[in-house]
């Protein structure tokens, strides 16, 4: 792969910004028309990790978005002067590094873009109704399953948020072409986490580019175009790589912040759950120099490893072995040390992202080639790095993602989510046919957006009715992930007479 087609310019539609005095590069014209957009404003009401949630500390889809994108941007300046340092790639040049990093900040912007309400959860609802009820749904009497194809059937019982996302920016967003906000293919190309169809993907795989699906058979042909155009050819987009690891970098820190504000676990259990999961005892000595700086005790053994700066500067010379005895831990968590403790948690997590950023840089330079030919196949951060990555995410899940409040809230989203496409479902089945719809499916139509209708107008143009049942059922599910989290709440408890 090279730069010259990866970082490609082509739009599928014409370029709606076509003024003679607009100086602005094609990437700044992405990110003015992702600021601008609807469906980037609707983030800010849609679940990071805690549905519905009341405070406005915790971070919404949009928060996260902003941070990614912030985290991406300075990732990809990172490598960016690493690779002209070393000189590893003599068509790698200024500009180069210019056009990577806006590429990467309007990326981090879009990549959750396509997630229904309720995050993650919201995702597995859907699967579960396909994998509930397809089997059984009927079109003029014959099994729908029989008249999708494997790729169609698959869509819908893999149903997946990174797909979603391109379908939503390439054709769901509101335009007069039928071609979203019309962006570049080098950011549509970084935004394509899986270069896999539904029939292709591996959850099992060892290469992480097939763990999951990143187009429907509906966005089969926009796919193989962007392909050709940035010269990707079934493999993973390079800038791909500095996306996905700089969403790892911002939600595991960020979950554990959020997940500690709500009182999910305190201070003496974080540092227990770091050495219990076996995280580079230099890691925890830098947050036990900031809990030590104002508090008398300590939580673990000191040692002479040096502060986080001698760290970022001797990374690539030390080994990340730690040759020293531990001992345990002798803290006393109460009173006024419970405040000290959260000072020190917060400046600890910035500073890890700090510490995983130079992780990242390393894992993609020192790996460049093979990244650059689409062998990779891996994340980029790795080593004891990995570690304190995997071990925040585990502690993350065990103490947040699987809490009581979590559960309640979930199967709450799931009652909102399965009504829908209860109501839905049948509603759509009866949509553009020669017979009218019944009154009530007539009235859930009606909850389906012109604009969604018109996509379907456009994509389904020529087509026997048989093959509309898939675009039918799509619009289910561009309508239901399109709504935010208050939407959906407030449409079930209206439709279903609930008073508060």
């Amino acid at each position: 792969m090279h730069w010259s087609q990866i970082l490609s310019t082509y739009r599928l539609g014409e370029d709606e910004d076509h003024l003679k005095n607009d100086l602005r590069s094609e990437f700044e014209k992405d990110y003015h028309r992702i600021i601008g957009s609807a469906s980037f404003r609707r983030l800010q009401d849609k679940t990071q990790v805690f549905p519905l949630d009341k405070s406005d500390f915790i971070r919404t889809r949009l928060t996260h978005s902003l941070e990614v994108s912030s985290i991406g941007r300075s990732l990809a300046q990172n490598i960016s002067e690493s690779i002209i340092d070393r000189r590893l790639d003599t068509a790698f040049n200024l500009e180069t590094e210019r056009n990577m990093a806006a590429v990467i900040e309007c990326a981090g912007l879009i990549h959750d873009i396509g997630n229904p309400p309720f995050g993650h959860f919201g995702e597995e609802a859907i699967r579960e109704w396909f994998k509930g009820h397809l089997p059984r749904l009927k079109y003029k009497g014959r099994a729908v399953t029989d008249i999708l194809s494997d790729q169609e059937r698959e869509d819908l019982l893999h149903f997946e948020g990174n797909a979603q996302g391109l379908r939503l920016v390439s054709r769901l967003h509101y335009s007069e072409n039928g071609c979203g906000m019309n962006l570049t293919f080098a950011l549509l190309s970084t935004m394509i986490k899986y270069p896999r169809s539904s029939v292709e993907m591996n959850p099992r795989a060892k290469d992480v580019t097939d763990k999951k699906m990143g187009y429907y058979r509906a966005e089969e042909e926009l796919f193989a175009l962007i392909q050709e155009k940035t010269g990707t050819k079934g493999r993973r987009n390079p800038l791909t790589f500095i996306l996905e690891a700089a969403d790892d970098i911002a939600y595991a820190t960020a979950d554990i912040e959020d997940a500690y504000k709500k009182g999910f676990f305190d201070f003496q259990t974080f540092v227990a759950e770091l050495w219990k999961r076996k995280v580079d005892p230099e890691f925890i000595e830098i947050l036990d120099g900031h809990y030590t700086g104002s508090v008398q005790g300590k939580m673990a053994p000191a040692g002479n490893w040096g502060a986080l700066g001698d760290y970022l500067m001797s990374r690539s010379r030390m080994d990340g072995t730690y040759g020293g005895k531990l001992k345990s831990h002798e803290a006393d968590m109460s009173g006024s040390q419970v405040s000290s403790g959260e000072s020190a948690l917060m400046k600890w997590l910035g500073e890890m992202q700090s510490v995983l950023l130079v992780a990242a840089t390393g894992g993609f330079v020192d790996n460049y080639r093979a990244i650059m030919s689409g062998t990779y196949s891996s994340e980029l951060i790795g080593g004891r790095e990995a570690v304190l990555l995997n071990a925040l995410k585990g502690i993350a899940y065990d103490y947040a993602f699987t809490s009581m409040s979590i559960y309640k809230t979930e199967i709450a989203a799931n009652n909102i989510l399965t009504y829908l496409l209860n109501k839905l479902i049948p509603s759509v089945l009866q949509y553009d046919r020669d017979a009218p719809p019944g009154l009530m499916e007539e009235k859930f139509l009606s909850l389906i957006s012109e604009n969604y209708r018109q996509v379907y107008e456009w994509s389904t143009a020529g087509k026997s009715d048989w093959e509309k049942v898939y675009n039918r059922l799509l619009l289910a599910t561009d309508t239901v992930s399109g709504m935010t989290d208050s939407y959906a709440r407030d449409l079930y408890t209206d439709l279903n007479g609930i008073t508060s």
